[in-house]
């Protein structure tokens, strides 16, 4: 419920992202987050383009993969380019619409990866636990629908909270103290009781973060048993080292993630939770596909091959 008060103040049409605004030098942090921003782009298109284009990579590890790829370049895409801007010109501000869809895609991409990663711990489960029925359980046809049952499900959760979001009214301050629109930063700022909006996103939280994140957890417990079974140490080895990439990913991912939202928000974590926050949305997305690149016999072997073929005028 609003505020008795509120009608008489001048609702809110646009916000300050104040971000970095207290930190020196904002040219630099400009030209180290522009080269992350390139870097990132390209090694994650070189990604999806290695898995379109080698037959070798035409399975669903990679096939998920190339998805996690593509959507680390949306992901980062939502929220860089309007980071980049600020930094450069000094304009912090945002309109309400823009902050509500920069804060839509960005959750609805959030809640995706998770899925994702949770989907592709299960394809490594099956892989490793049951690898004689590994072939006829993760078809063409299952993977689709697993892949597109993630990004569905991201962008319908997030519309639920974001339809909510816009129902709330800003009379003032109008200062975000965030590099990007984020839930918990708005709903502070609304001058709505914002229970019911953190009773709906504790909600969805538990259903498309938490609940990704045990199944997740549960698939490499799975996978650890069966890996402990295998008698040789050889085999051991080979059956880690198809999920090793996979399990870096998720630590990183989830612990900056659960860390940043489980913690409460104190002046004196509110710049912690700021690092955690560059490393979860803008680090991740680059650091992703080179642990899978660098650890991956099969994704080296690929840009080889594309490499060579370039040299040779081929590409």
């Amino acid at each position: 419920m609003a505020n008795p008060e509120q009608g008489n103040q001048t609702s809110i049409t646009e916000f300050i992202l104040l971000g970095f605004s207290t930190l020196p030098e904002l040219r630099i942090l400009f030209l180290v987050f522009l080269m992350i921003y390139i870097a990132t782009m390209a090694i994650n298109l070189l990604i999806v383009a290695l898995v379109v284009a080698d037959q070798s990579l035409h399975t669903p590890m990679y096939f998920f993969l190339g998805n996690l790829s593509c959507l680390e370049t949306c992901y980062t895409s939502t929220l860089l380019p309007r980071m980049l801007v600020g930094l450069l010109t000094e304009d912090r501000t945002i309109s309400f619409s823009g902050c509500l869809s920069q804060y839509y895609f960005f959750g609805s991409m959030a809640a995706t990866e998770c899925l994702l990663l949770a989907v592709m711990s299960y394809d490594r489960y099956l892989a490793i636990h049951k690898p004689l029925h590994y072939a006829a359980c993760m078809r063409g046809r299952s993977c689709l629908q697993l892949a597109g049952g993630t990004w569905i499900g991201g962008f319908l959760a997030n519309s639920i909270t974001t339809l909510s979001m816009s129902q709330l009214t800003f009379c003032g301050p109008n200062g975000i103290d965030h590099f990007f629109c984020d839930l918990i930063p708005l709903v502070k700022l609304s001058c709505n009781d914002p229970q019911v909006m953190e009773m709906l996103a504790f909600t969805l939280c538990l259903i498309f973060t938490l609940v990704p994140f045990l199944l997740t957890l549960m698939s490499y417990i799975c996978i650890i048993v069966t890996i402990l079974r295998i008698p040789s140490t050889t085999g051991r080895q080979r059956a880690f080292s198809t999920c090793s990439s996979h399990l870096i990913v998720v630590t990183i991912y989830y612990g900056t993630l659960l860390i940043a939202y489980m913690f409460p928000a104190t002046n004196t974590l509110r710049d912690f939770k700021k690092v955690l926050s560059v490393i979860y949305t803008v680090l991740t997305p680059l650091v992703n596909p080179l642990i899978y690149s660098l650890r991956n016999k099969e994704v080296k072997e690929a840009l080889r091959k594309a490499l060579r073929k370039c040299r040779v005028g081929q590409c």
